[in-house]
């Protein structure tokens, strides 16, 4: 007899965790909507039990919010976060890839190639294998920096950063926008394999600067203060 999707995981709490999380990075439970937990363990195949402990880890990583009652919601996008979100990359990112470039061993080189292999610009809609591609580009970029607390919060960082990344691709990009982010991640890899750092990072600046989650926090800062001036630069 063959064993159930949740018995595969060490934990039905840690597949509640996983599931719960690609439905909200895909979009399917949508920012700020209710999650109806008995129905949504039902659809799953566990008992509320996990799902509650799941609900609560992705809580600490403010994906998910919870009230005294334990109702639960999926947390709702915000132009402050989305500020945040930017200024940290454009400060953290920068500074891994050029320690990348410093650093890099042939395992690290290996695992860039075969993340950027295949790779395209994400398009409106992404589905979650899209989305996790992308983020195993930039990991292995990232990853090659050797400095473990720049990694862990990178990587803490990305899953909010996709359902920014998410609502920018509400608003088709040309193709002209997705051929330069192509050749920005071409030109990350060729300068970290390289060594040259300054060039990566002034490369990654850029990436960073014209980026889904620039555009994201533009057009949240926009519909806040449709008459103001004080925008993100997209």
């Amino acid at each position: 007899m063959g064993e159930s999707a949740a018995e595969l995981y060490t934990t039905k709490a840690d597949y509640a965790y996983l599931r719960v999380k690609e439905l909200i990075l895909s979009g399917q439970l949508a920012p700020g909507s209710v999650i109806a937990q008995a129905q949504l363990a039902r659809d799953i195949g566990i008992s509320t039990t996990p799902l509650r402990e799941a609900l609560r880890r992705l809580k600490s990583e403010g994906l998910v919010e919870l009230d005294a009652h334990r109702d639960a919601r999926v947390a709702p996008l915000a132009a402050e976060e989305a500020r945040d979100l930017l200024e940290l990359r454009r400060s953290l990112d920068p500074l891994a890839v050029a320690l990348a470039a410093e650093r890099r061993t042939r395992a690290d080189i290996a695992a860039m190639r075969a993340a950027h292999e295949g790779l395209e610009p994400l398009p409106g809609n992404p589905a979650y294998e899209q989305l996790v591609a992308h983020r195993r580009f930039h990991a292995a970029l990232y990853s090659a920096s050797h400095n473990d607390l720049l990694i862990q919060t990178l990587d803490s960082l990305w899953d909010k950063a996709d359902r920014y990344r998410r609502l920018a691709l509400e608003v088709e990009r040309g193709q002209a926008a997705r051929d330069r982010k192509a050749a920005e991640h071409e030109a990350l890899l060729e300068y970290v394999i390289a060594g040259d750092a300054e060039s990566a990072a002034g490369v990654m600046r850029e990436h960073i600067d014209t980026s889904l989650g620039a555009q994201a926090a533009w057009r949240l800062r926009k519909h806040q203060n449709p008459v103001g001036q004080d925008e993100v630069d997209a």
